[in-house]
């Protein structure tokens, strides 16, 4: 390995310059991964355009679904994480204090002291490698890692954080029981991944919706294990509503997954839809825009509202033994793997933006 190390920086909306960074140095309480494979995901995207800022707004080396094996390790980074170098890991984007009262009683998400992430802390912060986009990320002493199986190929095993919030929040937050029905607004990498932790978890029946341009992400839904997909707009549009009532007879839907990036009208969708004493788990980031809630309907009926942050250690352990348990075909998932030179294009391929091509789940592989 050189001195130097390459990696994708976004400077600007659409703005992505390759640099070299020097090689971190590794001392015994840290450590240096060799980046396999990076997911990209919705929020990447939105960043990319400018929509979304992501921590400072400076300058960063996006990727916060980075996994890849453990090159250079101290001795005392060994110990605490139980890995030692050529270990396959997946990394989560927190980097919490771990000494903190919320860390101590497992709230590590809520820590107060945290100031560092993956793929949102900018290259102002020393080693400046923080994201996955890059062929060697610095593993700073607070990161949390979690051992994933060398032999998986590295497009599937790098899924582990969209099927990680789809367990966190279908089955964690959302609280599915055995025969639930569940409706999934929005068929992206995580509405699918929601809908196999759905099947795993019991659910009785799974709806999705989706737009006349994923109708190739509903019926990978199906195999996944849907019952239902709804088109909500173009010429065959449905009424989301009006079709949850009527595949339930009235009885509409006991956990509601809102999912939908930048779009409001679902969380409106998502009340309605939703049984008396249902619960609807609101993770669609909508970019600060205003989103107008019905409180009367919440109240009368009864409804249990959850913001979802994140995916949490509990999720990522779990959603990592399915995919290591091979029970899902997840290779259907993955579409389309870039090099470190064509971020940008795997940024606006999963944005819908290249012609011809119908992205589902997408990854960058720093070192092919």
């Amino acid at each position: 390995m050189g001195e130097t190390v390459r990696a994708a920086v976004q400077v600007g909306p659409r703005q992505i310059e390759i640099r070299e960074f020097p090689r971190p140095k590794i001392g015994p309480d840290d450590g240096l991964l060799r980046v396999e494979a990076n997911g990209i995901c919705g929020s990447d995207v939105e960043m990319y355009k400018g929509h979304m800022r992501m921590g400072s707004g400076k300058p960063l080396v996006p990727g916060h679904e980075p996994m890849g094996v453990i090159e250079e390790i101290g001795e005392r980074a060994a110990a605490r994480w139980g890995v030692r170098p050529g270990d396959r890991v997946a990394l989560e984007v927190i980097v919490p204090c771990r000494n903190c009262h919320n860390c101590l009683i497992g709230r590590y998400q809520s820590c107060p002291n945290r100031t560092l992430g993956h793929g949102v802390t900018g290259i102002d912060v020393e080693p400046s490698l923080w994201g996955g986009l890059a062929e060697y990320l610095y593993l700073s002493p607070g990161a949390v890692l979690h051992r994933i199986d060398a032999s998986l190929p590295a497009e599937v095993a790098s899924m582990f954080n969209p099927l990680g919030a789809g367990v966190r929040w279908a089955c964690h937050l959302g609280g599915i029981q055995l025969g639930d029905t569940v409706l999934v607004l929005g068929a992206g990498q995580r509405g699918l991944a929601s809908v196999i932790a759905a099947r795993a978890a019991g659910a009785g029946t799974v709806i999705v919706t989706g737009l006349e341009a994923d109708r190739h992400k509903l019926a990978l839904a199906r195999e996944f294990g849907a019952d239902h997909t709804i088109v909500v707009d173009g010429d065959e549009a449905e009424d989301t509503v009006e079709r949850v009532r009527e595949i339930t007879s009235g009885a509409m839907a006991d956990v509601v997954l809102e999912l939908t990036p930048m779009a409001t009208k679902p969380v409106t969708d998502a009340l309605l839809a939703a049984r008396h004493g249902g619960r609807v788990v609101l993770a669609g980031l909508k970019g600060d825009r205003e989103v107008p809630v019905r409180t009367d309907l919440v109240i009368n009926r009864a409804l249990t509202l959850v913001g979802a942050f994140g995916v949490d250690a509990r999720a990522y352990a779990e959603a990592i033994a399915i995919i290591e348990s091979g029970r899902f075909p997840l290779e259907k998932m993955h579409t389309h793997s870039f090099g470190l030179d064509e971020t940008a294009l795997a940024m606006e391929t999963l944005a819908g933006e290249v012609p011809g091509e119908a992205a589902i789940h997408v990854s960058v592989h720093p070192n092919s």
